[in-house]
């Protein structure tokens, strides 16, 4: 370890360790929320307690972090319904001006004395393999992690959590699939501390495996396994992204090799104006292509599953017909966006379709038969297509090689016309993606797409200068 390396740690560990103010505050802020929340719960008729969990709970959370994880555990054989009922009941006393947000149920998010609070319900089960909800594990990890952490490796924590923010691979969000705190804290615990993770993170070779409590008894395929010490059937680290494990290697290698404070701080580009857009564009010498809608309302953990979708589906479709996606990207807020840049936006009229070898005389025989009756049929002044619509006889059925080769009529001659017509809804979409397109959409070609800047002028900066 270089002398460079642990002044910038040093320096880091001051900037994102709270002072003992910080400390005392979170402390009488949680103190008071339990109380209120305590109290809510004691009206209903099934006992309850109370548990603070997540970074604050655990010492591990970031200067300046005004985050409080609250839980409310619920006797495990409450019938669902009602856990979710109470659940919702006792959060809107305790937070009056909150809002409800759903995962896998809904619970109460809000803000108290200048905090942003989440306060869960969830089953008080035996232990993390008798879950009735995927929350019920939460309090788990906690009670594990409060055993084992102290205040050398709640600040190796802090540090690493801050590296992981900088470089943009933090949170395990279904938008981010990145690491979560939890992971990050195993992480710690496993290898060390910040040096000694980025040592072997950069040597790793995917898959990598890490068995924290020696379990040894499930098998996963995701490229970082961390079976978690409280349920050896679970993955820590299954949100975790291919693309993020890579980014992770990059910048540990950037840091090991070049030890600086501006890793440990996102690098937010400046948004491009629309201009900035059509000189981009102009520059590539590609064709975007966008299809903007209303994004549907669903939180981020259902809507971006469902953008990577229907992103991947139009992309799959577009290369199939030819129009050659270069790179994509989707964006969302109140609008959404799939975002494609075409190597080919254009086509000819007419494709080739290849057909069998003549020597495999059943299928040759079928192909050859299929498209000569196509070709003499439309030849037939009198035929009128079934979708009223010209359509032109094929060229062929013709040998080329040692195979029956028809040229006929391409159903689309541009991405614009695809993605405007029906057939786009034949691609694999996400459910509420393509009922939003159903709603309403805009395709935006070329230059067009400049008019996304006014939304999305950052998410294009990063699209247009791209980094690990």
């Amino acid at each position: 370890m270089s002398a460079e390396f642990d002044a910038v740690v040093a320096a880091v560990h001051d900037r994102v360790t709270p002072d003992d103010d910080e400390r005392a505050r979170l402390e009488a802020v949680t103190e008071r929320l339990t109380e209120r929340t305590e109290a809510a719960a004691a009206e209903l008729s099934v006992e309850t307690d109370v548990v603070l969990v997540g970074s604050t709970a655990r010492g591990t959370w970031l200067a300046g972090d005004r985050d409080v994880d609250l839980f409310v555990r619920f006797p495990a054989d409450l019938e669902r319904e009602r856990l979710e009922e109470y659940g919702l009941r006792i959060g809107r006393q305790a937070l009056p001006e909150g809002r409800e947000e759903y995962a896998e149920h809904p619970y109460i998010v809000g803000e108290f004395e200048g905090f942003s609070v989440d306060l869960v319900p969830c089953y008080d089960v035996a232990n993390a393999t008798a879950i009735q909800s995927a929350v019920d594990r939460t309090p788990f990890h906690t009670a594990y992690l409060e055993e084992r952490l102290d205040d050398d490796t709640a600040a190796d924590v802090r540090v690493a959590k801050a590296f992981l923010k900088g470089v943009g691979v933090y949170g395990a969000d279904l938008r981010t699939r990145g690491l979560s705190g939890y992971l990050t804290e195993l992480l710690v615990l496993e290898y060390g501390g910040l040096h000694s993770i980025l040592k072997a993170a950069a040597d790793w070779h995917p898959p990598v495996e890490l068995d924290p409590a020696a379990h040894g008894e499930a098998t996963f395929e995701d490229p970082l396994v961390v079976i978690d010490p409280t349920d050896p059937e679970r993955n820590v680290a299954a949100a975790l992204s291919p693309a993020n494990v890579a980014r992770l290697q990059h910048y540990a290698r950037e840091l090991l090799a070049d030890p600086r404070e501006d890793l440990f701080e996102p690098d937010e580009p400046a948004p491009l104006d629309a201009a900035a857009v059509r000189e981009a564009v102009t520059a590539r010498g590609t064709t975007p292509v966008a299809v903007a809608f209303d994004a549907p309302a669903l939180v981020d953990d259902q809507l971006w599953p469902q953008l990577r979708k229907s992103r991947r589906g139009v992309v799959a479709e577009l290369d199939r017909r030819g129009f050659d996606v270069f790179r994509s990207a989707a964006f969302a807020d109140d609008r959404a966006v799939l975002f494609l840049e075409l190597a080919v936006a254009e086509r000819p009229t007419v494709e080739r379709h290849d057909g069998p070898p003549v020597h495999v005389r059943d299928h040759a025989r079928e192909f050859y038969g299929k498209y000569a009756a196509a070709g003499a049929e439309t030849d037939d002044s009198n035929r009128t297509p079934p979708n009223g619509t010209h359509e032109e006889p094929p060229y062929g059925p013709f040998v080329a090689d040692d195979r029956y080769v028809v040229e006929r009529e391409r159903a689309f001659t541009s991405a614009r016309d695809f993605l405007t017509s029906d057939a786009v809804f034949e691609v694999a979409l996400g459910a509420r993606i393509g009922n939003a397109l159903a709603d309403g959409y805009e395709v935006l070609v070329g230059d067009d797409v400049a008019t996304l800047a006014t939304d999305f002028g950052t998410e294009l900066a990063r699209y247009f200068s791209p980094k690990p």
